[in-house]
């Protein structure tokens, strides 16, 4: 297979693989990471999804890296991250051909995905009304940096000024003075996973009218939309967050503690646990300022340094086993590869094996979800499909569009 757009076989799309949206088809206009995880999100429980990219790079994560692996033609690993389970055509948009294509898919298409800036859409001939006038039955999921609408709404979206521009730095990092992004692309992630959800809704609705109907979010509302306690805190009381580092701004002692060669993470959500601990370790649960959840709250470091005195002689795995023997809720501090190494994490179906076509034989991260019958037997759809290379379906989505218009 090579990325000139042309294809040496036909290519099943992810449509022949079993999911609950097995026979759906979506069509994907959005690059990036919002727009493309909540496709890859739909295309995981068995949708067809046919990604549109532009002829010269496609996708900009194509060249988002390093890494990148392959050689002549290198992928970038970002990419693989958020298109599996998608066929991949290559339309100029501003040409009558690359207009035509997309009308005839839009045609036959239950959900369209975009993440252009507002405006972008109807300027390229593809506005809301048009779109439903090609398909009355088109879902349409958009979603931008800043919402639709608002004295904003033209800003562009990128993850990083999402987080900072909707509170979400401000509660992350060790201190106030200190903001810290999360350390992986949230913002976008939350408004696709936002987007699916509302997707699904749409279509659980034009069950009932036959008619389609526009979702909109936005990187903004993703995560004001994850605020939870925060958002309630200020809203309600007035009190405004502010980073706190490892340690749960209401509940105590739950966050990270030291130990002798590491640390582990602990979890007391009720005073049962928080006695149960002390059992374990000998410290008394009544010590002035640590009695109630609300006076270890008010006094973290005096928390914090009684805990870590307790745990000083035990190394992690040791700590790790008194706590469970004690039934307190626990946990290690993994790194990336030792999620992905761990048992656990294979046993929960959260690795893929694919083949890529320029790769070969890949392991991917896989789909958070399961599915099981009433009898017990689990149904999650097994067989995945690679990320394309870039035009890897040209021939036959033109062909299969050709012919369901002349079938008309």
């Amino acid at each position: 297979m090579s990325k000139t757009g042309t294809e040496t076989a036909a290519v099943p799309g992810p449509s022949a693989g079993r999911g609950p949206l097995s026979g759906l088809t979506v069509v994907d206009l959005s690059r990036a990471l919002a727009g493309p995880h909540a496709t890859m999100m739909l295309g995981d429980l068995g949708a067809r999804v046919v990604k549109v990219e532009s002829p010269a790079a496609g996708d900009d994560t194509r060249g988002w890296g390093p890494p990148f692996v392959g050689d002549p033609h290198p992928e970038s690993t970002y990419f693989l991250s958020a298109n599996r389970n998608k066929e991949s055509v290559t339309l100029d948009l501003k040409t009558q051909d690359g207009r035509e294509v997309l009308t005839r898919l839009i045609t036959h298409a239950d959900v369209l995905v975009e993440n252009f800036r507002t405006g972008v859409l109807d300027r390229l001939g593809f506005g809301v009304d048009r779109l439903h006038e090609i398909n009355p039955r088109l879902v349409v999921l958009s979603i931008t940096g800043f919402g639709h609408d608002g004295p904003e709404a033209g800003r562009a979206g990128y993850d990083q000024i999402a987080q900072g521009e909707a509170g979400l730095m401000s509660l992350t990092g060790p201190a106030p003075d200190d903001p810290q992004r999360v350390g992986v692309p949230v913002a976008d992630l939350l408004a696709g996973m936002y987007g699916a959800y509302g997707i699904l809704a749409a279509l659980h609705e034009r069950d009932r009218t036959g008619l389609g109907q526009v979702v909109r979010t936005s990187l903004l509302a993703a995560v004001v939309g994850v605020h939870g306690f925060q958002g309630s805190a200020y809203t309600v009381a007035g009190q405004v967050g502010r980073a706190r580092g490892n340690h749960h701004p209401s509940i105590a002692p739950y966050g990270l503690f030291r130990c002798a060669g590491g640390a582990v993470q602990i979890a007391c959500g009720s005073e049962g646990l928080w006695r149960r601990l002390c059992a374990e370790f000998a410290l008394d649960p009544d010590t002035d300022g640590m009695r109630t959840n609300s006076e270890r709250v008010q006094h973290p470091e005096k928390v914090r340094e009684t805990i870590e005195a307790a745990f000083a002689l035990d190394d992690p795995d040791a700590l790790l086993s008194r706590l469970a023997s004690a039934g307190i809720p626990a946990g290690r501090i993994r790194t990336v590869d030792e999620v992905y190494t761990w048992e656990q994490t294979r046993s929960q179906g959260l690795l893929i094996d694919i083949d890529h076509a320029t790769l070969g034989p890949l392991t991917l991260p896989g789909p958070p979800l399961r599915f099981f019958a009433p009898d017990g037997a689990e149904v999650t759809r097994r067989a995945h499909t690679p990320p394309p290379v870039l035009g890897q379906h040209n021939a036959s989505v033109r062909a299969a569009t050709t012919q369901r218009s002349a079938a008309r």
